[in-house]
C-alpha cells in the first residue's frame, strides 16, 4: 500500500508540474504576440527557455545521481523555473528583448528537471515487477499534461487575458514542489551512491558527465532512439509555434491553436491509456520508428490548413507522438545503467527539448514565410529523423556487455 501511494503521489506531481510547463510554452507564445504582436518574438520567447536545455540537462542528472535525497533537488530546480517564467512575464515589453530572452535562456538550463528529472526516479516507486506499466503511466501525464496545458492557456487567455496564463502556468508548477520534495531517498545499495552518503563521491560530477555521455553513445538502442527523437522533435517544435497562426487561418482565432494541441494530446492519453492496460502491446524499438512515420503524414496533412483536415491530423499526430514517448522511456529503462540513470533520463530529455527549441525558432520565420511551407518542413524533419533511425542499424550489445534485455522481463535495476 505504501508504494502504491507512492506511486501515486508521483504522478500526481510529475502531472501538475508537467501540466504547468506545457501550459507555459502556449501562454508565451500567446503574451510575446499580444505584446509584441510579432510570431517571430513570440517564437524566440519559446525557443530562449528551451535552446539551452541541451547544456542544463546532463549537469542536473549527474547531480540528481549523486543526492542522497535527489527529489530535494528535483524541488529546488522547480521553483527557480517557476520564478524564471514569473522574472520573463514581469520583464517582458518594459526591457529590451535580448535581455528578456536572455533571461528565458538561462532558466531553460533547468528545464530537464520537469521531464528526466521526474521520470529518472520512477524506478525507486515503482514495483520492480510493474515498472512497464508504471512507464506507460508516467508518460500518461505528460499526455495529462499536453491535453490541459494548452487548454487552460487558451482559456486563461481569452478569459483574464495571455499574462495570466503564464501565471496559471507557474502556480501548477509551485503546486508539485511538495511531491518533488517527498520523493524517496536513494538507497545506499544503489551504485555510485555509497560514496555520495557519505560526502566522498568515488567519481566527479565531470567523470559522470563523460561517463553518462559515453553510456548513450556506445549502446546502439540508446543512441538510435535518443537521435531519433531530438530530430522528430524539430519538427514538432515548428508544428508548435505554428499552431496559433493555424487556428487563426482555420478557425478565426490564434487562441484556437492551443485547442489543436489538445486534441493532439487527447489522441496521445488514449493512445498511451491503451498501452498502460495492456504494456505487452508496446515494442519499444520498433515504435520509436513507425510512430516517426506517422508524424510525417500527420505535418503534411496539416499544412493544408483547412479545419477538416487539421483536426483530423492532429489526431494522427497524437496516436503517434503518445507512443512515440512511452517507446522512448522503455528503452532507456532498458537500458540505462542504474549508476547513470538520472544523467541518462535529463540528458536524453535535455537534447530532446534542444531539438524543440531549434524547431521553435525556425517556426515563427518559416510561418511569417508561408504557414503551409512551415509545415512542409515539419513533415521533412520526421522523415529525417525516420532516416536516422534505420542508418543506426540494428540493436547492439548494452554498454556493460550484456544483451539487450527484453522489456517484457523487468526486475530489479531495469
Amino acid at each position: 500500500m505504501k508504494r502504491r501511494y507512492r506511486l501515486a503521489y508521483y504522478l500526481t506531481g510529475a502531472a501538475a508540474a508537467r501540466t504547468g510547463d506545457e501550459m507555459s510554452g502556449p501562454a508565451l507564445l500567446l503574451v510575446g504576440l499580444a505584446v509584441t504582436g510579432s510570431a517571430s518574438t513570440a517564437s524566440a520567447l519559446l525557443a530562449g527557455i528551451t535552446v539551452s536545455a541541451a547544456v542544463g540537462g546532463p549537469v542536473i542528472g549527474a547531480v540528481l545521481d549523486r543526492a542522497a535525497r535527489p527529489g530535494r533537488l528535483l524541488a529546488g530546480a522547480l521553483a527557480a523555473y517557476a520564478m524564471t517564467l514569473l522574472l520573463i512575464l514581469v520583464s517582458l515589453g518594459r526591457i529590451p528583448l535580448p535581455v528578456v530572452v536572455a533571461a528565458a535562456v538561462l532558466g531553460g538550463l533547468l528545464g530537464p528537471a520537469l521531464a528526466g528529472g521526474w521520470t529518472a526516479q520512477l524506478p525507486r516507486v515503482a514495483a520492480p515487477d510493474g515498472l512497464s506499466r508504471a512507464t506507460a503511466l508516467d508518460a500518461l501525464t505528460y499526455n495529462v499534461a499536453g491535453l490541459a496545458g494548452p487548454v487552460l492557456a487558451g482559456l486563461v487567455a481569452l478569459l483574464a487575458g495571455a499574462p495570466a496564463g503564464v501565471v496559471v502556468s507557474l502556480a501548477l508548477i509551485l503546486l508539485a514542489l511538495p511531491a518533488a520534495w517527498a520523493l524517496p531517498a536513494r538507497s545506499p545499495t544503489e551504485d555510485g551512491s555509497a560514496g555520495a552518503s557519505r560526502g566522498a563521491p568515488a567519481t566527479s560530477i565531470a567523470d559522470d558527465l563523460v561517463s553518462g555521455c559515453v553510456a548513450i553513445a556506445s549502446t546502439r538502442p540508446l543512441a538510435r532512439a535518443t537521435l531519433t527523437s531530438v530530430v522528430s522533435y524539430v519538427g514538432v517544435g515548428v508544428l508548435v509555434t505554428c499552431t496559433p497562426l493555424l487556428g487563426d487561418a482555420a478557425f478565426g482565432s490564434p487562441h484556437s491553436g492551443t485547442f489543436l494541441l489538445a486534441v493532439l494530446a487527447a489522441a496521445a492519453l488514449a493512445a498511451n491509456a491503451l498501452l498502460a492496460k495492456r504494456p505487452w502491446l508496446l515494442r519499444p524499438d520498433a515504435t520509436v520508428l513507425a510512430s516517426t512515420l506517422v508524424l510525417a503524414s500527420a505535418f503534411a496533412l496539416a499544412a493544408t490548413a483547412s479545419p477538416v483536415p487539421l483536426v483530423a491530423a492532429m489526431v494522427v499526430a497524437g496516436a503517434a507522438e503518445g507512443p512515440q514517448l512511452t517507446a522512448l522511456f522503455a528503452v532507456r529503462h532498458r537500458e540505462a545503467p542504474e549508476r547513470l540513470r538520472g544523467q541518462i533520463f535529463t540528458t536524453g530529455a535535455s537534447l530532446k527539448i534542444t531539438g524543440y527549441a531549434v524547431g521553435a525558432g525556425l517556426g515563427g520565420p518559416l510561418a511569417t514565410w508561408s504557414l503551409p511551407g512551415a509545415l512542409l518542413v515539419a513533415a521533412g524533419c520526421e522523415l529525417l529523423a525516420a532516416a536516422v533511425y534505420m542508418a543506426c542499424g540494428a540493436p547492439s550489445r548494452r554498454v556493460d556487455g550484456r544483451p539487450p534485455r527484453s522489456w517484457t522481463r523487468t526486475g530489479p535495476g531495469t
